[in-house]
């Protein structure tokens, strides 16, 4: 095949357009799961007994902050649509929006985990636990108080998390992603010195294991918003003045996103739920497993920059109606997710005697398991299941950019609450499998999910015409024209 006869994804210009964007927004998406991966780290050296602590805490928080970046996507996807038409002073009415509902949703969001903590812990690990001696440190009385501590400690930095995303989605449409990434990392600095100093006692403060990280982690989020606000309300059109919103604006800034707050209460809800249910079986199940998960968390936020750069070339293309354009961008999206795949999957497993090591302490152990060799066991399963999440994610990135909203909200729901939640209890708790049966559960979820995503992709660009993409358009971007 010569290179004319190549596909049109495959074009230069475009390969390194989306590396341009995806490398420095994958990197700073990374530094969402290196703070959850430092706190996590930190506690295996120093203190491996509070991991599940931090662990089972992410359940009510990572619902919320996965609602709230979905609900928020739409800032993202209209800038970029905005940027497409080369209408960049009205995208400030689209940040100034945005921001106001971080606001709230944060303020909400913080108020219902804070008060919702205690009586949801006592209800998963006192009433409903099948298992009541599932640590010979703690008792579940204790499990339940100290994972509500935890939590409370992680709702302050509700709040500056959804604005600082609200930053992060504006910049990054506005082609500004390192801008993002540079931040991200100084925040990522600060919460591994504080992470070292309230677990290690370091500088005369106080040891306090899973708390002190907490308290890290929360600094941190309010550390991101402030410093992009500084640059955002400097350097950026946010504050100058736009025509009046057009009709169904608002609405279509919602819906973009509220399709994405479901997949990701389904992706990042299922996830923290089968923290609780290798809680059911023992804490030392729960912690071996979750290192296994953050492995595959840092892939995926990887992923999430291939995918959140393919949104925005295609929302760029779908806002001036470019077909062709947005069916190349969208398929060079998906190769581009399964070739970092593959080389993922292969640095994972050739490495796996190496990553337990550089998370927990050769000697860490929970009543009695040691914990590095049990996590390098499962790490073959993070390997195989790093390409199957990845590829959902993009497939339904490039899908919601495309205005399809429910039915990539569907499959998450299906795969990863209907599938996943299910046969981890099955495998990890009926079966007694343990750490490895809800790893095997984790990979026939984000299997499904993938699967399906990239199927339902491949058959909306297939069924593309000009007629097509006017109606599916419509009033939704008739506010551009």
């Amino acid at each position: 095949m010569t290179r004319r006869d190549w596909p049109g994804w495959m074009r230069t210009n475009d390969i390194l357009d989306l590396l341009k964007l995806s490398v420095p927004i994958a990197i700073s998406r990374m530094s969402w799961m290196l703070i959850a991966l430092t706190d996590a780290i930190v506690l295996g050296q120093g203190a491996a007994s509070e991991l599940p602590l931090i662990l089972n805490a992410w359940l009510p928080i990572g619902v919320s902050l996965g609602l709230g970046m979905g609900i928020l996507l739409g800032v993202q996807v209209l800038t970029s649509e905005l940027m497409g038409q080369a209408k960049p002073g009205e995208t400030g009415r689209i940040f100034r929006r945005g921001m106001v509902w971080a606001i709230a949703l944060g303020v909400a969001l913080m108020g219902l985990v804070y008060f919702g903590a205690e009586p949801l812990f006592k209800w998963i690990f006192i009433e409903i636990s099948p298992n009541p001696s599932m640590s010979a440190q703690f008792s579940a009385e204790e499990i339940a108080e100290e994972i509500t501590r935890v939590t409370q400690i992680l709702s302050y930095g509700m709040i500056g998390f959804m604005a600082g995303t609200v930053c992060s989605y504006y910049l990054e449409a506005l082609r500004k992603p390192l801008i993002v990434t540079l931040i991200a990392y100084i925040a990522v600095a600060v919460n591994v010195l504080l992470d070292c100093a309230l677990v290690f006692g370091w500088w005369g403060l106080p040891q306090m294991g899973a708390e002190g990280v907490a308290w890290a982690t929360t600094i941190g989020r309010w550390l991101v918003v402030i410093l992009s606000l500084i640059f955002i309300l400097k350097w950026t059109p946010a504050l100058e003045p736009a025509p009046p919103a057009p009709k169904g604006e608002a609405r279509h800034q919602f819906n973009v996103g509220i399709g994405t707050a479901i997949s990701n209460v389904a992706e990042w809800g299922g996830f923290n739920t089968t923290y609780v249910i290798a809680a059911f079986i023992s804490l030392a199940v729960n912690s071996i497993y979750g290192y296994t998960v953050q492995i595959m968390g840092i892939c995926f936020m990887l992923f999430l920059g291939i995918g959140s750069a393919t949104s925005v070339r295609v929302a760029e293309n779908y806002g001036v109606k470019d077909i062709e354009s947005v069916k190349d961008a969208s398929r060079l999206g998906v190769a581009a997710t399964l070739s970092m795949g593959f080389i993922l999957a292969c640095l994972i497993f050739a490495l796996r005697d190496i990553i337990p090591l550089g998370l927990v302490n050769k000697e860490a152990e929970i009543d009695g398991v040691l914990l590095a060799p049990a996590i390098g066991a499962l790490l073959i399963y993070a390997a195989i299941g790093t390409t199957l999440d990845g590829l959902q994610a993009t497939a339904s990135m490039a899908l919601r950019a495309q205005n399809i909203i429910w039915l990539p909200s569907f499959i998450h729901i299906t795969s990863f609450f209907a599938i996943m939640l299910p046969s981890g209890y099955w495998l990890g708790i009926v079966l007694e499998r343990g750490a490895q049966g809800m790893m095997e559960a984790a990979v026939i979820g984000v299997g499904i999910a993938g699967i399906a995503q990239w199927t339902l992709l491949e058959f909306t660009l297939n069924g593309y015409s000009t007629r097509t993409i006017d109606k599916k358009i419509g009033a939704h971007v008739s506010h551009l024209e």
